[in-house]
């Protein structure tokens, strides 16, 4: 089915054929956090504006998003929008702020079940494309200006990691009420998880019918839960976004774009992830490569990762080193391999490191 607005055929569709699994010459590669602070550019386009500032105008959020493209070229191999995971508690009327070194805050999280907040949280209809629509915008946009170069990412964040900032207020070590919530209200967080995932699936729908390409589910909180817990509270919602997303396409007259889960921290859940509708799952740095490739390989799954991104703060030798030991594990890239990181590129990297990163990946793949 064709896009539903003018934009231009994709030019390198290498992370599209890998993301299907197909053989391919080696990995495409790209970063999670790959548009950020990192990146001198980024504060001037950014400017004086706040983040959400940047996320709600479609022209900076383009403009962000392919920095990182005309920064790295042909070393890298897609693009992720621009935007955060924090949009759903925003369309479902929760106030977000992003604070200066704090990160997001909710001046006013969920308390408990009895908290009208949630209850109204749990009965709004939502319109994304009224709420979200800066999103979508800034995804047809950025479409238009990449010119086909690479393939862009939507994406949105699991309801489990959700939850988490919904009711702790913001980031956490302890995650204290969050298993206050899971451990004194479960049905009622079992409410909350349904329907964060049903929001998730209108807005990850919405993006590809936008332009987006493939989509990612960020569970970024999944390792603070037991594998029980996990079980109980995280995958069936990962599994319902999976499920129902390629429904929904189809209703919207969209073509299926390859799902992608990233649980990180969740490393006992593997097998669980590659039993889903996931065509990737993403791997942090807790995972052996050879040994996730193989059991991803196994259920006819591609694994995406998974350097730990403290690596790039060493030398590059030993970075280099390390990214050899990586691809070798992942087979090279000759088949089911996306190159990533074990998590998003942190502000102060020193961005010829992460160019040196993906340099020595697309040597790896020669050999």
């Amino acid at each position: 089915m064709a896009p539903k607005h003018d934009i231009s055929p994709l030019k390198n569709d290498l992370l599209l054929r890998t993301a299907r699994n197909e053989p391919v010459d080696r990995a495409p590669c790209w970063a999670m956090r790959q548009a950020g602070r990192y990146l001198p550019q980024y504060h001037v386009e950014k400017g004086s504006r706040d983040f959400f500032e940047c996320c709600r105008n479609p022209e900076v959020a383009s403009n962000l998003t392919i920095q990182p493209i005309d920064e790295f070229g042909e070393l890298l191999d897609a693009a992720i929008i621009f935007s955060d995971i924090l949009v759903i508690p925003q369309a479902l009327g929760m106030d977000v702020q992003m604070v200066d070194k704090v990160g997001p805050q909710f001046p006013a999280p969920l308390k408990s079940p009895q908290d009208l907040q949630f209850t109204r949280v749990l009965t709004k209809s939502v319109d994304v494309r009224e709420e979200l629509g800066y999103v979508y915008d800034a995804i047809t946009l950025t479409r238009t200006k990449l010119k086909g170069r690479v393939p862009l990412y939507g994406f949105c964040g699991a309801p489990w990691t959700l939850l988490c900032y919904m009711v702790e207020g913001g980031g956490t070590k302890t995650f204290e009420k969050s298993k206050r919530w899971i451990n004194t209200y479960a049905a009622e967080s079992k409410k909350l998880l349904q329907k964060l995932a049903e929001v998730c699936v209108e807005h990850l729908a919405r993006q590809v019918e936008a332009g987006a390409q493939i989509v990612q589910v960020f569970d970024s909180w999944a390792g603070e839960l037991s594998p029980a817990d996990f079980k109980e509270f995280a995958l069936p919602y990962l599994e319902i976004i999976a499920e129902r997303l390629p429904v929904r396409l189809r209703e919207l007259e969209c073509e299926a774009a390859p799902m992608t889960v990233f649980a990180k921290g969740a490393w006992y859940a593997l097998e669980d992830l590659c039993r889903t509708k996931y065509d990737v799952v993403g791997l942090d740095w807790g995972h052996d490569p050879a040994e996730a490739y193989q059991v991803a390989q196994k259920h006819g799954k591609v694994v995406q990762g998974n350097l730990d991104p403290g690596v790039l703060y060493g030398s590059e030798d030993n970075l280099r080193t390390k990214t050899a030991q990586m691809a070798q594990g992942f087979g090279r890239g000759k088949k089911g391999w996306i190159c990533n990181l074990g998590h998003g590129v942190t502000p102060s990297v020193n961005k010829e490191m992460l160019r040196a990163y993906f340099d020595e990946v697309h040597k790896q793949c020669k050999l």
